[in-house]
């Protein structure tokens, strides 16, 4: 649409890597349209962000779980006479403990927001990307790269998005829109918490840790040299590298060994 201003529009942007690529595209001049359900957190950055010297973000207090985010989404933006130059779908959450043992709906609404949600959003907004010459920076994991007994469902979340997005990668070339699947590896956030995992666990002591704020330098850079996948640190790369050498069948009992360790207990399936 003629004289809309294009935006970036960052999902799970309240905290942890969403908060992080939000600040890394601030400082890089980009405007940006914020979404999260927590409107204090949004507006507590946005203030930030301007305080900072950039213009005040956008905030977009939505629930992304319940049908028709890009819709709604859409709406917000264009009443502010914005539409999306890039898509940052940031938004999920894990789950630990055993698929059969968690309780079913939660795991179908982290597939709903993991997948479903990233889904729409991608595709949703494709012709403003492409009037921009934008893209997509879908945050991923470097769990979609191995099956993950004790995390079955989140892992197979994130490969979802790896390979979505490599292979919309392709199908986009032609009208020169970005897409990348950012992998980190442990990052110290609040995903911890939110997926039951014990404090001081996976995530805070691992010598794979990044910050959230390096995590998200680093996918902001791969995404604008227009990599398809970035591994965010080296050693994370590297115990990828390693890992596709090693036979599932051994790789697979030491991933559940080494989540029943980092878990607190899960609910029982309803």
């Amino acid at each position: 649409m003629d004289g809309l201003r294009p935006i970036t529009v960052i999902t799970g942007a309240s905290s942890g890597i969403g908060e992080a690529l939000a600040w890394v595209f601030a400082r890089n001049g980009y405007a940006l349209a914020l979404v999260a359900r927590r409107a204090d957190r949004l507006n507590a950055l946005a203030d930030d962000i301007a305080r900072a010297g950039g213009p005040r973000p956008l905030v977009i207090v939505d629930d992304l779980t319940q049908a028709g985010a890009a819709r709604r989404i859409g709406e917000a933006l264009s009443q502010r006479g914005a539409e999306p130059q890039y898509i940052v779908n940031n938004a999920g959450f894990g789950l630990i403990g055993r698929a059969t043992e968690r309780d079913r709906a939660e795991q179908l609404t982290m597939i709903d927001l993991n997948v479903r949600v990233l889904t729409e959003l991608s595709l949703a907004f494709v012709d403003s990307l492409a009037r921009h010459r934008g893209g997509i920076l879908n945050v991923a994991s470097i769990a979609g790269f191995l099956p993950g007994p004790g995390m079955a469902v989140y892992y197979a979340s994130k490969a979802y998005v790896i390979s979505f997005s490599e292979a919309l990668s392709a199908e986009l070339t032609d009208r020169n829109v970005r897409v990348t699947a950012l992998c980190p590896g442990p990052v110290a956030t609040g995903f911890q918490a939110r997926a039951g995992l014990r404090p001081g666990g996976i995530g805070e002591r691992s010598p794979l840790a990044l910050p959230a704020r390096r995590v998200a330098e680093i996918g902001y850079a791969g995404f604008m040299r227009g990599q398809r996948v970035v591994i965010a640190g080296a050693g994370n790369r590297i115990a990828m590298a390693f890992a596709r050498l090693v036979p599932h069948g051994l790789l697979l009992p030491m991933i559940e060994r080494r989540m029943r360790s980092a878990g607190n207990s899960p609910q029982k399936a309803l």
